[in-house]
Order: C-alpha cells, then sequence, then structure tokens
C-alpha cells in the first residue's frame, strides 16, 4: 500500500509556489533550522491541523510542557509532508514520539493511496528515528453534513487500523474522531468553525485522548520503550 513507486500518495514532492512569495520553502527551512537549535521530547508532524495547535491555549498547557515541536503546515498533503522528512526535518532531534496527523487535503488520492502516503511516513519516521515511538491520528469528519469527503477519511481510518500493525509495536492508530459528528449527522462550528479546522474546544476533543497516551509513551522507562520497539 504504502509502495512508492506505484502510489501517487506517496510520491514526495515540495509544494510549487504557485504565490510567488516562497512561504512554503521558508516554513520548511525554518523547521530544518529548528532541528539544529532545539532537542525535542515529542515532534507534531502534519498540515493545518497540526499547524493551528499552537495558535490555541491547548498547546501551551499540554504539548508545550512536553517539550515539542510543531512542524505543520497548511494545505500539506502526504507527499510534501513526505518530501519534508526527506529533506532536513528528521536531522540533529531524536524525539522519544512523533505525532503524525495529515491525509485530509489529498483530494487526488484514493482513501487506499492516502492511507498508503501515511504509512510511508510512517515507515520512514520508524527508519529514521529508530529509538522513537510513532502515533498516526485519525483523519476527522468534515462539513456540516454528510458528504463524500467525510466517507473517504473515514474509509483511510479502516485502512489504516489494518495496515499500521505491520510496523509492529513502533506505531499505533489513535482515533481522535469521536464526538465530532451529531446524532443528526451535522457536525457544529464550535467544534469546527468553517466545518474543517477546529475550535478550543475541537482541539479540547482531540487533545484529551493524545496527551494521555503522550504522557503514558514518556514515562516509560528506557527498559520498557526498547523492549516496546524490539
Amino acid at each position: 500500500m504504502s509502495d512508492e513507486g506505484g502510489n501517487p500518495a506517496a510520491a514526495a514532492e515540495p509544494v510549487e509556489d504557485v504565490q510567488g512569495d516562497g512561504r512554503w520553502m521558508a516554513q520548511h527551512a525554518r523547521f530544518v533550522q529548528e532541528c539544529k537549535d532545539a532537542e525535542p521530547d515529542v515532534l507534531f508532524v502534519g498540515d493545518s491541523m497540526v499547524q493551528l495547535m499552537q495558535q490555541f491555549e491547548i498547546w501551551r498547557e499540554l504539548f508545550s510542557p512536553l517539550h515539542a515541536l510543531n512542524f505543520g503546515i497548511g494545505g500539506d498533503t502526504t507527499c510534501n509532508v513526505l518530501w519534508r522528512m526527506q529533506n532536513g526535518e528528521l536531522e540533529n532531534i531524536r524525539p522519544k514520539v512523533v505525532v503524525l496527523w495529515v491525509g485530509t487535503n489529498n483530494y487526488k488520492h484514493t482513501a487506499e493511496q492516502v492511507a498508503g502516503g501515511i504509512l510511508a511516513i510512517a515507515e520512514l519516521l520508524a527508519s529514521r528515528l529508530p529509538k522513537a515511538k510513532i502515533v498516526v491520528l485519525s483523519l476527522l469528519p468534515r462539513g456540516e453534513r454528510p458528504n463524500q469527503l467525510r466517507d473517504k477519511n473515514a474509509a483511510v481510518n479502516g485502512f489504516l487500523r489494518s495496515s499500521l500493525p505491520r510496523l509492529g509495536q513502533k506505531a499505533q492508530f489513535l482515533d481522535v474522531s469521536r464526538g465530532f459528528v451529531h446524532s443528526d449527522g451535522t457536525i457544529v462550528p464550535q467544534d469546527m468553525f468553517d466545518f474543517l479546522h477546529l475550535t478550543s474546544a475541537g482541539y479540547r476533543n482531540v487533545a484529551k485522548p493524545l496527551s494521555g497516551l503522550l504522557l503514558q509513551i514518556l514515562e516509560e522507562t528506557p527498559e520498557e520503550r526498547r523492549a516496546s520497539l524490539v
């Protein structure tokens, strides 16, 4: 599923600078520099869902104290994140945990291809950071009412549940999608202000299970961590 040769969602590529201001590459360069200056225990990698998290109090309250770095860029697909990871954003750092959250922007790819792209990133992380554990977050539902992209994201999550275990205990899938869709099938702006990006309340819904898992991993002794990575 993650075969780069056969899956377009697992083909590493930078974002084309169509606006002409070089912002995406400048953000990438900043992240590469941060790798030289920081010693994170937790690395967050992904798209705008990761990027915007640090604008909310939940980041300062729960994640910043864990010595976390945020390498999220809005609009990124699996292809873009894979390119960034291959081109300097994993150099000089040895985090204990990497949180990967990407895939909802892969409009051109099928659900199986998106899952394969996410798996390709997870495999790269496992290879480059052999002592780190990888937490792959589920894609969230999107749109005010049921729609095709919601169905696609749910299918991606299904593929991840079945394929991620092949990485063994180095990686695990964490479903953070619960609680966003109400009984009538709607998503409310109190959770997603534009029915895609999260509000403060929405991030708290995600952060509760994630922070608990991160604390559990970080509290493992070196011996326990080594045993779980075998």
